[in-house]
């Protein structure tokens, strides 16, 4: 049991390492994902508040003032940024799709694990880089952020992203069955910019969505690092959330070993 434990270890801690290699290769891709696309989507953030309440004429929305708005837009946008899979996600379904994951299935792993080493270890090492920005802006424009609660937040948004993992791995697995699947990815990605709070603070929904929203997984992704992080939202509201992803990633899953084992069939009876 513990050499098999370790052997599995070994071998998704080498499938890690392959993704930062990998992407740490084209230096130019890795700027622009890791540094100046975070850095932009921030400014643009940082002027849509300043919009906001210069249109609103208040000096508080929520009972929050504008420079905890600013705080959680520039977090938001570096939490979403971890958030989000559609890279490997499409890899997953041109694998299906062109009929490459043969090579896959005859090694000793799953694809699922395959790919969700990759993923973590391209977020690990995005992470690493793209902190810099929200930490350099907090303390040049003085934003309330409690970074003491920086550890919790990433352990779980890196737990969410178990979830996300496993959404795509649903989405990839319907490319036995359907083609076109990778409008499923966008589709996907408008509903998670809503639900998750990278949009807007998922408490200024109005009641009774607001507290349904709230209640999903998906607010784990931005809202509640983020509020927890900046504030808005208190220790109660993290354990919350990991009973609400914990529960999702065992319903999701449950559904892509079925699909996955129905589509493997499928595809190995067509030979396509």
């Amino acid at each position: 049991m513990k050499k098999s434990f370790v052997v599995f270890w070994k071998r998704n801690l080498a499938f890690a390492k392959l993704a930062i290699v990998s992407n740490l290769e084209y230096r130019l891709n890795y700027f622009v994902d890791a540094v100046l696309q975070p850095t932009l989507t921030t400014g643009i953030e940082f002027l849509l508040w300043f919009a906001v309440f210069r249109g609103a004429q208040a000096t508080e929305i929520a009972g929050f003032t504008r420079e905890y708005y600013l705080s959680y837009a520039l977090w938001a946008a570096f939490f979403a940024r971890i958030c989000t899979s559609w890279m490997y996600e499409t890899r997953m379904i041109a694998e299906i799709d062109t009929g490459t994951i043969n090579g896959l299935l005859t090694r000793p792993m799953s694809f699922y694990e395959y790919y969700f080493s990759q993923l973590m270890g391209y977020k690990f090492i995005t992470t690493v880089v793209s902190i810099t920005i929200p930490l350099m802006a907090i303390f040049l424009f003085k934003l309330p952020t409690k970074l003491e609660r920086l550890p919790l937040a990433f352990a779980l948004e890196f737990y969410y992203l178990i979830l996300v993992h496993s959404i795509s791995f649903i989405i990839a697995s319907s490319a036995f069955y359907l083609n076109k699947v990778y409008s499923f990815t966008n589709a996907k990605n408008l509903v998670l910019w809503l639900l998750t709070g990278e949009l807007l603070p998922l408490d200024l929904i109005p009641e009774p969505y607001r507290h349904i929203v709230i209640s999903m997984p998906f607010s784990a992704g931005v809202f509640t690092p983020v509020g927890y992080l900046t504030g808005r939202l208190e220790i109660t509201a993290i354990w919350e959330s990991f009973i609400s992803v914990t529960i999702g990633i065992v319903a999701v899953n449950c559904i892509g070993v079925l699909i996955w084992k129905q589509g493997l069939k499928a595809y190995a009876g067509t030979g396509a």
